[in-house]
């Protein structure tokens, strides 16, 4: 349950107020609701943060002005887990939480009021079609690491579907999970981005910014988009630690404008990647960081919309996906794979709703699933590690203008798994309660 949530607060979403200080414009220019982009915003970001005017340069802007926002959302919530390995008697060490052993289901509640992480984030062009991003980012103990941080060549050739980003980035997904409406821990990571079958040493999740370059396109309103990313395998880490291997991320979108319903977008994507099973080793056995070898592939392919009718908007996502059976074992590829070892795949989708009944509320709702298609061990009960997952909320913003803003967010998620340390059979349930007032300025 602790993991889970961490995880869901270190994947902050990102708006930048300063851009709509240095244009003059309202912030429901560019978002649906922030921080989600609109059609408009879209295309502000794929020209590199550019209108395509004098106003980009630097040169052009107020001494005052300085493109820098702040983002941290104090909140009180409530997490709750069932059936969770604890020892019988507390303070008396009996339990083995990994196979439990010794161990008694507990259902665990935690409550109170307490802090997000913080965002610093600064944005805009360093010249004419040169832009950049870097974005530092705290966990609630102020303990800091780069989340994003890159430069992006625009229009190369006076080209707009020739761009060249390096650096650490979001993946191009048409469905951002650095972007969307949802805050709580068992609510804010798209599980089908993340999942992993049990037992399974791959650490790759595709809602997490990675490191590498990106070579993207786009026609004059972004309607059609390309993306094409060479990716070390480090899943986003600094410091070479993983291997000599390249990732691949291919993405392509196309929109149509249809009238008063709305801008109707539909993308393809595919992620095609390796990781290490095992690394060169020193000093009684110590792994030497960056000499993975051993390298096992591993892909996520899908489909992604967004569409709107009128006020409502829907996100669907598919997915299918598959890790080699070294991978999905944990087992070194110089190494015996256990008995009727098999590659690991699943499918995994979801549908996200948002009705806008002002542009300063919005309704949000998602219904999430992952079946496993195949286990790691042929034998191995079929709907092991299957995950259902419901999230609704509600943001209000009762301030938006182009110094700061203020959304209060409400949230209830629950995120049910098949199987626990006690039995395969068991329904694990963790479920979050959140309110918060999200602000930047």
């Amino acid at each position: 349950m602790a993991a889970t949530y961490t995880a869901a607060y270190a994947t902050y979403t990102h708006r930048i107020p300063s851009f709509a200080r240095k244009y003059n414009l309202p912030c429901s220019a560019c978002h649906t609701a922030w921080p989600e982009l609109n059609a408009f915003g879209q295309a502000f970001r794929d020209n590199g943060y550019q209108m395509m005017n004098d106003r980009d340069s630097p040169i052009w802007q107020n001494p005052s002005y300085i493109p820098v926002t702040f983002r941290v959302t104090p909140n009180w919530h409530r997490e709750g887990a069932t059936k969770q390995p604890v020892d019988p008697t507390p303070g008396v060490p009996s339990c083995v939480s990994a196979t439990g052993v010794g161990c008694v289901p507990r259902t665990l509640m935690q409550s109170g009021f307490d802090l997000s992480g913080m965002d610093l984030w600064t944005a805009g062009t360093i010249y004419k079609n040169i832009s950049f991003v870097l974005l530092p980012s705290a966990d609630a103990n102020a303990s800091f690491h780069f989340e994003a941080a890159f430069v992006r060549f625009d229009n190369l050739a006076d080209n707009r579907w020739v761009n060249l980003k390096v650096g650490k980035f979001e993946l191009d997904n048409l469905i951002s999970e650095k972007r969307f409406l949802f805050l709580s821990g068992n609510g804010g990571v798209y599980q089908s981005y993340h999942f992993l079958p049990a037992g399974d040493a791959n650490d790759f999740g595709l809602g997490d910014n990675q490191i590498g370059a990106e070579l993207s396109g786009h026609s004059q309103n972004s309607y059609t988009r390309y993306g094409v990313a060479l990716l070390s395998t480090s899943s986003g880490n600094p410091g070479l630690v993983s291997s000599n291997a390249y990732d691949t991320y291919l993405t392509f979108s196309h929109a149509i404008d249809a009238g008063k319903l709305g801008v109707e977008r539909l993308g393809v994507y595919a992620y095609l990647g390796r990781r290490p099973t095992y690394f060169q080793t020193t000093d009684s056995g110590a792994a030497i960081p960056g000499t993975g070898t051993g390298n096992k592939p591993f892909y996520r392919v899908g489909l992604s919309g967004d569409f709107f009718f009128g006020d409502f908007e829907l996100l669907p996502l598919v997915m299918h996906a598959s890790d080699d059976k070294y991978l999905a074992n944990a087992t070194p590829s110089n190494g015996t794979l256990p008995a009727g070892a098999q590659a690991a795949t699943w499918n995994a989708g979801f549908l996200e709703a948002h009705y806008y009944v002002s542009p300063q509320l919005v309704f949000t709702g998602r219904f999430e699933t992952v079946r496993m298609a195949q286990q790691a061990i042929s034998g191995t009960q079929k709907n092991l590690g299957d995950v259902d997952a419901f999230s609704g909320g509600v943001r209000w913003y009762p301030i938006m203008f182009s110094r700061a803003g203020l959304s209060w967010h409400t949230e209830i998620s629950a995120v049910r798994m098949q199987g626990s340390v006690f039995a395969g059979s068991d329904r694990v349930w963790a479920t979050s309660v959140f309110s918060g007032l999200d602000f930047d300025f």
